[in-house]
């Protein structure tokens, strides 16, 4: 099937990418924009941005539409949380996305990772005070943190956790619509990703949830409006709708290409769904210009 010209990266800085990916080589970091293949890699990284992976690069799962390598990982590094919060100053980020790979092989799934790295960098950002605090953003100088999290297997504790330690925004994606999980996203549970995001809701209401998922693998408008529907019901406050693009010859095909205009109805019938903020497009992804979705949920930006 031949890609519709809407579906082509923009231009990007080289140079500024490189920086990007030089810096990540020295501090043994990883991105998942370059793990994932994200067709947005190079506008972000052009811009001296980019979505940190932790947990290493080989994921537990085999979901059919990631690119990142499957198999046994190893394990956890203790530095990557220190390494993650010197890059995020390094690279003068004013928002910090953090994302892992699955790692089913741990107890807590890489929760305590999660945690150890938002408190590294709302250490390294100047914010001294006690992780657990009832506030509703983040202090004066200090670096806001979202995470995207996996489902951590549903195991006690591990959600609670990643929101102890403070994250601006708790980001859990369903990535389909639930009949197509056993092909895109075998080894989860569309009703447990779903309590996960009730439950960070009721552990902490201050903490906004987003969620995303993808088109393009043959659901039907019916389904979306759907989940959209039961993302609304969980209390989320933002989602992101983008199209899946093949990563790669081993990657489940796509099915059909969804229209611009159509992205722009999706939009529409997720904000009518009860969704506030809603950014659907065909290279949108879970953390593409997530500082600006922040700001505009927070009400600094015009929506």
């Amino acid at each position: 099937m031949l890609k519709p010209a809407w579906v082509f990266p923009k231009p990007y800085d080289f140079a500024g990418g490189h920086e990007v990916r030089r810096l990540m080589r020295e501090l043994r970091l990883a991105t998942v924009c370059e793990s994932a293949r994200c067709p947005n890699r190079g506008e972000c990284f052009g811009a001296g941005t980019a979505t940190f992976l932790i947990l290493g690069e080989v994921c537990t799962r085999r979901c059919g539409f990631c690119a990142i390598a499957k198999g046994p990982p190893g394990p956890p590094d203790p530095n990557e949380p220190a390494a993650v919060a010197a890059a995020v100053q390094r690279l003068g980020l004013a928002y910090a996305v953090v994302t892992s790979v699955t790692r089913d092989d741990l107890a807590d799934g890489g929760a305590g990772q999660f945690a150890a790295t938002i408190s590294a960098i709302r250490h390294a950002s100047g914010d001294r005070s006690s992780v657990r605090e009832e506030r509703r953003a983040p202090a004066a100088g200090e670096t806001p943190v979202e995470v995207l999290i996996p489902d951590f297997a549903g195991a006690p504790g591990t959600l609670e956790t990643v929101l102890a330690a403070g994250p601006a925004v708790l980001n859990h994606n369903l990535e389909t619509v639930p009949r197509l999980y056993p092909r895109v996203r075998p080894g989860a549970d569309y009703s447990r990703s779903l309590a996960l995001l009730r439950r960070s809701r009721a552990f902490d209401p201050a903490i906004p949830t987003k969620s995303g998922f993808m088109v393009g693998f043959g659901e039907q408008i019916d389904e979306v409006v759907a989940v959209m529907r039961d993302l609304a019901a969980a209390g989320v406050s933002s989602l992101t709708i983008g199209q899946y693009l093949q990563p790669g010859r081993e990657s489940l095909p796509v099915e059909r290409y969804w229209h611009p205009e159509e992205f722009d109805a999706l939009e529409k019938a997720g904000r009518a769904a009860g969704i506030a903020q809603v950014t659907a497009g065909p290279l949108v992804r879970s953390s593409y210009r997530a500082q600006e979705a922040y700001h505009r949920g927070a009400g600094i930006l015009p929506g």
